[in-house]
């Protein structure tokens, strides 16, 4: 099994995140760091105070030089797909092609309400998803990319310069939709994250993705299953290796240990060791 770390980027400082990330970087067994993309906080009150995903990666692409770097996920309506591409790309040059495309249809109504962005009904969501993940691929991979959709519309549209990372960065599908969100992951994705949950449901999930796979044509082999495994304050680090060895018996690739704010480095050097026998 391999390992991830993210960061709740609210209620704590960049300073404290910051120092998480760089000590993270030196610590070989997380192959790679993650942070959200909402614009209020979704572990808490709502009200509280929130940093922005993408603006964080760009600077933490800068401060890190081996950890591999996204968001879990990026809710396909608060960007055009098209500015999405260039922000991805731009990110991959500055990391050296370290970025993992983090995606996902949206869900937060809170937000979405708040900031006038168009939500929609599930099928809704589902179907924007389906028009994103193509011009996204199409922009990170062609030259030029025409898309006559009925969300999208492009016409000879460009995304230059693209990053090391080629046909594109790796693209990442978070979400546990059975008939829409797993089915888009088996024809585009390279990594399923699971938001959470028991070894039942994971591999429940993981066995209706691997039918879309089959349906479509796609080995399921390339794809990466990944768990979010949540690590609280005061909690003990052998109950979060004892979660993930659990799923790790049912077929999950790569735990993503979720450090809940305040955050502090300082859970990483145990965290580590809990894990290491695991790797």
């Amino acid at each position: 099994m391999r390992f991830a770390f993210k960061t709740a980027n609210q209620n704590s400082s960049w300073e404290n995140i910051l120092a998480v990330w760089k000590e993270a970087d030196q610590i070989e067994l997380f192959e790679s760091g993650w942070n959200f993309d909402h614009f209020y906080p979704i572990y808490s009150d709502s009200t509280g105070p929130c940093l922005e995903g993408w603006s964080m990666l760009a600077a933490l692409a800068q401060a890190t030089t081996r950890l591999r770097l996204g968001t879990l996920v990026t809710g396909i309506h608060y960007r055009h797909p098209a500015v999405l591409a260039n922000m991805a790309s731009t990110i991959d040059i500055i990391s050296g092609g370290r970025l993992e495309l983090g995606i996902g249809a949206g869900w937060n109504e809170e937000e979405s309400g708040a900031y006038g962005l168009e939500l929609g009904t599930p099928g809704e969501r589902s179907d924007r998803f389906e028009e994103a993940c193509q011009v996204l691929i199409s922009l990170l991979s062609n030259e030029t990319t025409d898309f006559d959709g009925k969300y999208y519309q492009l016409s000879g549209a460009r995304n230059e310069p693209k990053g090391p990372q080629q046909p594109h960065p790796p693209i990442c599908i978070g979400g546990s939709g059975e008939k829409r969100t797993l089915r888009t992951t088996a024809r585009y994705a390279q990594h399923w994250n699971f938001v959470g949950g028991t070894p039942e449901e994971f591999a429940r999930k993981r066995d209706v993705l691997y039918a879309h796979c089959e349906d479509v044509g796609r080995d399921r082999k390339e794809i990466t299953l990944s768990s979010h495994v949540r690590l609280h304050p005061g909690q003990d680090v052998a109950e979060v290796a004892e979660q993930a060895a659990a799923l790790g018996e049912v077929g999950l690739d790569l735990a993503i240990i979720v450090l809940t704010p305040p955050h502090t480095a300082a859970v990483l050097a145990p965290l580590a060791e809990a894990l290491a026998p695991l790797s």
